[in-house]
């Protein structure tokens, strides 16, 4: 509690932590402001019968924000699935790549590139939502009172902007506030829904006596060994030697020491969980526009989370993003030219090209079971909870993305206190990966 009381005595660092709380407060109102035109009882009852599946994990992820039909029910998704195209554009297409090389410049004409795909996104998106509310008419009647073009149009250009005003609190928050923005965002939505899974669990178990006892207590174990092991995949490193040849100018010896390269088991962090839920989204987003429709009833039933074919296909799209995210953020071969122009050398492989094809050999072979463990977590307790009959809709996937923000958050928090000679969060040692 030491390290927390540090905390507020560095003015920067204070500042820094209530500006991040104030815009989150602000995205967490901002989700309880309905869009016009819609009746917000008669909504609650339609979509207590029809949220179930891919509509309740996407409401999960915007924090509520799509069960009360809000200004932000579109949540930062959309930012979230144009930043994984211009991701994958980047490895595919010379321009993007030109871009990326181009320093500063080339990073800013990327993000006004991902601004444009998020409009144009959530103007898709948008209008799915929009039919798939006029939808909810034919089960509960006045969910939304006057239908037309008059209320598309209205909804859609309310969301947009709602999307449009995350994106830049978002940004705010990463440039003057702590930690990653956009995972912020997404980690104040899933955080906000535990105290109502909490009180439908203790409802379950206490008053309807849905679920059994046992079944509960499991559950709050298993999360538990869930935390602890997302926790030391997280900080686990595979570390390379790197040797620095001494170097003699004029009276001085430079070099001489030994250090060596921390390769993060999952380097990537969440991002592959984010990204891989995000392609899992555009299913129910195709099915919004078709509502009551043979569509919707096949998504519901064969992509519903904890489906084999969700399952399998979640899993894989993990995997696959672990290393699409790795290669896109890591260059071996850049580590190795560094390494080289300050005479750094891998004891027993040789300076440039040798060492870059060894560090990216180790690199591939240690994310994969950082890759694979991501999908286990992510998966089994959707599985686990659905085979025990407990209806708790903070599973795996919330779970690693609460606990993968909260540590990178207190990295960069811990950082700042180590800077001005503070303490750490802990008391015989700090967290891995600042040491």
């Amino acid at each position: 509690m030491r390290g927390f009381d540090n905390v507020f005595k560095i003015p920067e660092l204070r500042k820094k932590l209530f500006y991040t709380f104030l815009l989150i407060a602000v995205y967490r109102v901002g989700g309880h402001i309905p869009v016009p035109g819609i009746d917000g009882t008669a909504l609650e009852r339609a979509f207590s019968g029809a949220a179930g599946g891919l509509m309740g994990m996407y409401d999960l992820f915007v924090g509520g924000a799509l069960r009360r039909a809000s200004i932000f029910a579109l949540g930062i998704m959309p930012y979230i699935s144009a930043s994984i195209i211009i991701q994958l554009l980047t490895s595919v297409v010379p321009y993007f790549e030109k871009l990326k090389k181009e320093g500063e410049a080339g990073r800013q004409k990327m993000t006004e590139i991902t601004r444009y795909g998020t409009v144009l996104l959530s103007f898709i998106q948008g209008l799915g939502i929009t039919q798939y509310l006029v939808g909810l008419n034919r089960q509960v009647p006045g969910v939304v009172p006057n239908p037309g073009l008059a209320f598309t149009a209205q909804t859609v250009l309310t969301l947009i902007t709602g999307t449009i005003f995350i994106m830049w609190l978002g940004e705010r928050i990463t440039e003057r506030g702590v930690g990653n923005g956009i995972s912020l965002i997404i980690f104040a939505g899933i955080v906000g829904r535990l105290p109502g899974s909490i009180q439908t669990l203790y409802r379950d178990v206490f008053v309807l006596q849905q679920t059994s006892f046992v079944s509960a207590v499991f559950l709050v174990v298993f999360m538990f060994a869930v935390v602890a092991f997302v926790v030391m995949m997280t900080e686990a490193q595979r570390r390379i030697p790197v040797t620095y040849a001494k170097q003699v100018r004029g009276r001085k010896i430079y070099g001489g020491q030994s250090t060596h390269i921390p390769l993060r088991l999952n380097t990537a962090g969440v991002i592959p969980v984010i990204f891989a839920q995000a392609f899992m989204m555009f299913p129910s987003s195709i099915a919004m526009f078709f509502p009551n429709s043979g569509v919707d009833e096949w998504v519901n039933s064969f992509m519903a989370p904890g489906s084999p074919l969700y399952v399998v296909i979640y899993a894989g799209l993990i995997i696959l993003f672990a290393y699409v995210y790795t290669a896109v953020t890591f260059n071996p071969q850049d580590l190795a030219d560094n390494m080289k122009k300050y005479g750094g050398f891998i004891p027993g492989r040789k300076p440039g090209k040798s060492t870059a094809k060894y560090i990216e050999r180790v690199l591939v072979r240690v994310t994969l079971p950082g890759a694979i463990f991501l999908a286990a977590i992510a998966v089994l307790p959707m599985i686990l909870m659905q085979e025990a009959g407990v209806a708790f809709r903070f599973g795996g996937t919330g779970l690693l993305i609460v606990v993968g923000v909260g540590l990178e958050t207190l990295r960069q928090i811990e950082t700042h206190l180590l800077m001005r000679h503070y303490d750490g969060f802990l008391k015989k040692g700090r967290i891995r990966g600042r040491r």
